[in-house]
């Protein structure tokens, strides 16, 4: 092995460590969270949010749920809904 085949392999090296941490620090700066920021609508312009949330058992969860102002009442299990009940108590 000669001398200039030692700096080819050595200078391969660093490149390819370079280019590693300069993926992982783009990642860090310009990761998954970048594309939130970059979303349309901010939190405060969402029309729906989960206002609490209660697990009953294994299978079951009632969620309070708020959209455009009005409250809902709906009882989830196993993949469906199970009951809707809005702000006064009406399916």
């Amino acid at each position: 092995m000669t001398l200039a085949d030692f700096a080819r392999a050595a200078f391969a090296l660093a490149l390819t460590l370079g280019l590693v941490g300069l993926a992982a620090v783009a990642l860090r700066r310009y990761g998954p969270d970048a594309l939130s920021r970059l979303s349309v609508r901010s939190k405060a312009e969402r029309r729906m949010k989960i206002v609490e949330s209660l697990i009953l058992d294994p299978t079951r969860r009632l969620v309070i749920v708020d959209c455009d102002g009005r409250e809902r009442l709906v009882l989830l299990g196993e993949g469906q809904v199970l009951a809707d009940l809005d702000d006064k108590g009406r399916a």
